[in-house]
């Protein structure tokens, strides 16, 4: 398998960034006195996921890259849990965006146990 010369090139990034996309086209709805709360927590920690996989994938040491890579893990779930309290709250249906979330979860776990089996 060839390396990849960018983090565009990465699946598990392609599957973010489509997230995070995903994310806006939800919390447009939101209810506006959610814009401060609710659709800027969910919309932060949705962008820091592919934001850390960008900012990793540069990185030359192996601790450096899982680090990052653990910090996206944490950013996703804390998207996931907004995501259920989106759907709690009757915001809009957030199944498939939790569906779409767990695969990027499988992705991004893959990822980080490939660095860390370069150790």
């Amino acid at each position: 398998m060839e390396k990849s010369k960018h983090f565009r090139e990465l699946i598990v990034w392609q599957k973010a960034h489509q997230l995070v996309l995903s994310i806006y086209k939800l919390t447009k709805v939101f209810p506006k006195e959610e814009l401060f709360a609710l659709t800027s927590q969910l919309r932060r920690s949705a962008v820091s996921v592919p934001a850390n996989i960008s900012e990793g994938y540069r990185k030359r040491t192996i601790p450096d890259k899982a680090k990052f890579m653990n910090i996206a893990q944490g950013s996703l779930d804390e998207t996931h849990y907004y995501l259920i309290l989106a759907q709690d709250l009757d915001y809009g249906n957030t199944e498939e965006l939790q569906a779409n979330l767990e695969e990027v979860a499988r992705l991004l776990t893959a990822y980080y146990n490939a660095i860390e089996a370069k150790r």
